[in-house]
């Protein structure tokens, strides 16, 4: 994908005020300054924002009225996008197993997976209008059956079920939505424990949790589509 001035990508990244989502909207500005910086808590968002000079937009992957608005903007002010990075995400609790419940999966699910699609089908109609259109899934490791076969990977050993079932949810979503819509270059990229908020801040720096993410988001013709990938490479499902 070019990166001259003249054709930047438009490149909007839910889930962006903090951790891998501000780090993936701070290396795309590298590409140009075209880029939407989401976040639901628009105050945060904006404060967010300021520290990487881009514009920042309220959308909260759980509203249908939100996401909406948020494309809405984005047709307005630029009648397309390149790239989408769906990066919001929770965690879930972290409890002992017994007392998880039907409430806590819904709370995951309805982010981690429902939000992906609700974004994606939102911003489709612009992503479509693009050149070289890009779709980027965080993922996750820990949704993998092999990886968590694999006793000497922390992939085995690390991530809460409900979690861990939500990634492995993007990591097919991805691999169909990529099937169906051939015009997209749509992928699963696993930022691999990384030092956040969510990780407690254990694990390889930012910048290393987003070389996918980018990769994926600003690669050259050869860029796959329905990959699932982490900063070394392919990895198994």
């Amino acid at each position: 994908m070019t990166t001259t001035p003249e054709s930047a990508p438009v490149s909007l990244v839910t889930g962006a005020n903090k951790g891998i989502g501000l780090e993936t909207v701070r290396r795309l500005t590298g590409a140009g300054p075209r880029v939407y910086l989401a976040a639901r808590d628009i105050e945060r968002g904006r404060a967010a924002a300021e520290t990487v000079g881009v514009r920042p937009i309220q959308l909260d992957v759980t509203s249908d009225d939100s996401v909406r608005h948020a494309a809405e903007i984005v047709e307005q002010e630029e009648g397309h996008l390149d790239v989408l990075v769906n990066n919001a995400g929770v965690t879930g609790p972290l409890r002992d197993v017994h007392r998880y419940n039907g409430d806590d999966a819904a709370r995951v699910l309805l982010t981690n997976v429902v939000g992906y699609v609700r974004v994606i089908h939102a911003f489709l109609p612009l992503l479509e209008r693009a050149s070289d259109p890009r779709i980027v899934n965080a993922s996750s490791g820990t949704g993998s059956f092999a990886l968590f076969h694999d006793p000497s990977r922390i992939e085995s050993r690390a991530g809460t079920p409900l979690y861990s079932a939500a990634k492995s949810a993007i990591n097919m979503l991805t691999a169909r939505y990529a099937q169906l819509l051939p015009g997209i270059r749509l992928n699963a990229a696993d930022p691999g424990m990384t030092a956040t908020d969510l990780s407690g801040g254990q694990g390889h720096p930012l910048e290393d949790g987003t070389d996918a993410i980018i990769a994926f988001a600003l690669g050259g013709p050869d860029t796959p589509t329905g990959a699932f990938r982490d900063r070394d490479g392919d990895l198994p499902w």
